[in-house]
């Protein structure tokens, strides 16, 4: 009867063990994933970025490129 007890309680220890060294398996390889996944969010970030910063560059030669001529303050008509 002590043998069969000791038996079961073995039985559910090694289970308890295997479970958790599963989970901690599947932890690893989704963190894994995750670090992908950021890795991923980072580059396109950078291009995002990349890209607005052409655009600004490309706006300000727009701007240097139609900036109006001075002009001189007309005089207020009737006064003279």
């Amino acid at each position: 009867m002590v043998v069969e007890t000791t038996n079961v309680v073995l039985a559910i220890v090694l289970g308890l063990l295997l479970g958790i060294a599963y989970s901690l398996r599947i932890l690893v390889l989704m963190e894994r994933r995750v670090a992908r996944i950021e890795i991923h969010i980072e580059n396109l970030a950078a291009r995002i970025l990349s890209e607005e910063v052409k655009i600004e560059k490309e706006e300000e030669q727009l701007m240097k490129l139609k900036k109006p001529a001075a002009r001189k303050a007309k005089k207020p008509a009737g006064k003279r």
